[in-house]
């Protein structure tokens, strides 16, 4: 990269909640970020003019859709150095919901997929970064009752992950994951104030939105160099 050029990055889901901590923190630093809708049209059009240009309606389960993404990204801007893929439905299911496993999977899977396919290769010039966002708790596998189905998707986040580390060190690029435990935000899940839940957190207190969007920063920067295929728990210890 040359002397003085900024960094660009997409936050996809980044209208709201850690996608949209992790889309502002980036700015804050200098990169020119790109940030990506599907529903929330009131929370983006209050956005357009932070992020001016560069907020784009997508549903990332449509492949083509992801591609045209990216190309727009790269007619814009002319570059793509990270990708940190924030989207991700969360649904309470018991592992025999078949409709709730698809709806997961095509949620939390198929659109990092889609992601991947279409953004890899702007991601192999610049020797950047793909950030996934997983689920504190995931590496001891141990059974979840209710949410059985977003366990599952997560889970094979993990190993989609890891695969694409491995395929892609090759060529510079690294593939990491942050994986919230308890952060509360204006998009969260109501359990994330459950003080049964809370009260299991060995540092005592739930995390901030703020507080992944700097694993994020890190995970996007030169001091991350040599980090590849690593899952970090941003979660005070929750589900040790």
């Amino acid at each position: 990269m040359k002397s003085g050029q900024r960094k660009v990055s997409l936050v996809t889901g980044g209208v709201r909640g850690l996608g949209l901590a992790v889309a502002r923190a980036l700015a804050d630093r200098g990169d020119i970020v790109h940030i990506t809708y599907r529903g929330s049209h009131d929370r983006a059009s209050a956005l357009e003019a932070e992020f001016s240009g560069r907020v784009h309606l997508v549903d990332l389960s449509d492949a083509n859709a992801t591609s045209m993404l990216i190309e727009t990204i790269a007619e814009q801007s002319g570059r793509l150095d990270n990708i940190v893929h924030a989207v991700g439905d969360y649904e309470t299911g018991t592992a025999s919901s078949a409709e709730t496993l698809v709806k997961m999977w095509q949620s939390n899977v198929q659109t990092a997929m889609n992601v991947a396919d279409s953004g890899l290769g702007m991601l192999r010039e610049a020797q950047g970064a793909f950030v996934f966002f997983g689920c504190a708790g995931l590496a001891g596998l141990g059974p979840r009752r209710a949410s059985a189905a977003y366990a599952a998707s997560k889970s094979a986040l993990v190993a989609l992950m890891r695969s694409l580390a491995l395929e892609e060190a090759a060529f510079g690029v690294r593939v990491n994951m942050i994986s919230p435990g308890l952060i509360p935000h204006d998009a969260a899940h109501k359990g994330t104030l459950d003080p049964d839940l809370i009260a299991k957190i060995p540092m005592g207190r739930v995390g901030t939105p703020e507080e992944v969007a700097s694993a994020a920063l890190w995970l996007t920067s030169d001091g991350s160099l040599y980090t590849t295929g690593a899952d970090i728990p941003v979660a005070g210890g929750w589900m040790l």
